[in-house]
């Protein structure tokens, strides 16, 4: 435990946060599909959640770093994502959808780039130990999605925005359990985002990022279609995303090791690289539960190694009054931006081309990714 800092109010807000996460992320497809959407109004519909992520993260970034009122910001965004969930019990029909998930998700997403700046804030020079702060995240991934997966396979997939209002207001409660830490003010802090945005080095790491979480997409809105649809019952698709994610914690629980060991560049390249691999052996080996499930212990690599340090990066290149727009700018373009891209063409490709086909492009995009880290990336 890292000492002088509120460790474990810290960790709750990212308990509960990514426990949502695990209720809704692997389970809300199977909630439309069930509901009777097709793929690409399902692909379209995910797609708003991570589009908001292109404006949303951004204009509340600024907002909190010219108004210096951070927590204010994730406070107000939590409450307000709860009170916009509230709408999906009124009606099922996609443009009622559609507008909910907007307004829901435009304040969602809004509350955790400026968490994380907030959280190396209380962090300080004991930056490098984020991950022991984020790593509870994980476990409230995994906890919410085995459990949800059990609860699924006995009770109608239809009560899911139940459980999920519940977790938001977790999160909300969470918010007013954590004092703002306004951090050191840095001699760069007033330097123009134009001037750090002509860095190529910062340019191609956006652009990896985009990539990467491009080449997630059709995962994270298709892959708990695509498991049940080759015999995988819910439990174990609870199972399989835990797996993934308990890798992950097991990532953030060896960073500060892995940092010291390998570097940031390294660590990277080779969480891009794993992509390519990862979403091959998704995509062309399903029916096998032994590879199926190997493919999920990638996740350690794919998203807990490369988010640790794609953070770590931005957290190097913005400082000061910039840390919330850079935490903002990172969310924006690439779960947002990338993430929306990613719905969208697994969406129109999933039934059009297929399940190996859609996989494949995101082999392909994780390795364009790696490609650009290769020449750009700085150690």
């Amino acid at each position: 435990m890292i000492k002088n800092i509120p460790y474990w109010r810290l960790s709750s807000f990212y308990w509960f946060y990514f426990a949502t996460l695990g209720v809704f992320i692997p389970y809300f497809s199977l909630y439309l599909s069930d509901a009777g959407f097709n793929a690409i109004e399902i692909g379209q519909l995910m797609a708003v959640i991570m589009g908001t992520k292109i404006v949303a993260p951004y204009l509340w970034g600024w907002i909190a770093d010219h108004r210096g009122s951070r927590l204010g910001i994730i406070r107000i965004g939590a409450v307000l994502a709860m009170l916009g969930y509230t709408g999906i019990f009124f009606s099922i029909s996609f443009w009622w959808l559609f507008l909910v998930l907007v307004v829901f998700s435009f304040f969602w997403n809004a509350i955790l780039p400026q968490f994380e700046a907030m959280t190396f804030n209380h962090l300080s020079k004991n930056e490098h130990q984020y991950s022991w702060v984020r790593i509870w995240g994980s476990i409230g991934f995994v906890v919410a999605v085995t459990i949800m997966g059990i609860v699924f396979s006995s009770v109608s997939i239809s009560h899911l925005p139940w459980f999920v209002w519940s977790l938001l207001g977790g999160i909300a409660l969470s918010t007013f359990l954590i004092s703002d830490h306004s951090g050191a003010v840095h001699k760069e802090s007033h330097q123009p985002l134009s001037h750090i945005l002509k860095n190529k080095q910062v340019v191609a790491l956006l652009l990896a990022c985009l990539l990467i979480q491009a080449s997630h997409g059709p995962y994270y809105t298709f892959y708990s279609i695509y498991t049940e649809s080759h015999g995988y019952d819910k439990s174990w698709i609870g199972v399989l995303w835990a797996i993934g994610v308990l890798s992950e914690v097991i990532a953030f629980a060896m960073m500060p090791y892995l940092v010291k060991k390998f570097g940031l560049r390294t660590l990277l390249l080779f969480s891009l690289f794993s992509g390519s691999l990862r979403w091959l052996l998704i995509g062309f080996y399903i029916d096998n539960a032994v590879i199926t499930t190997f493919a999920q212990i990638f996740h350690a690599s794919t998203f807990g190694i490369y988010h640790a340090v794609a953070i770590a990066y931005i957290h190097h290149y913005f400082k000061g009054k910039n840390q919330g727009k850079g935490q903002a700018l990172y969310s924006s373009i690439s779960f947002g931006l990338g993430g929306a891209i990613g719905s969208l063409y697994g969406g129109y490709l999933w039934d059009s081309a297929g399940a190996s086909m859609t996989f494949t492009i995101s082999a392909v995009l994780s390795f364009l990714a790696f490609m650009i880290s290769w020449k750009y990336t700085e150690k």
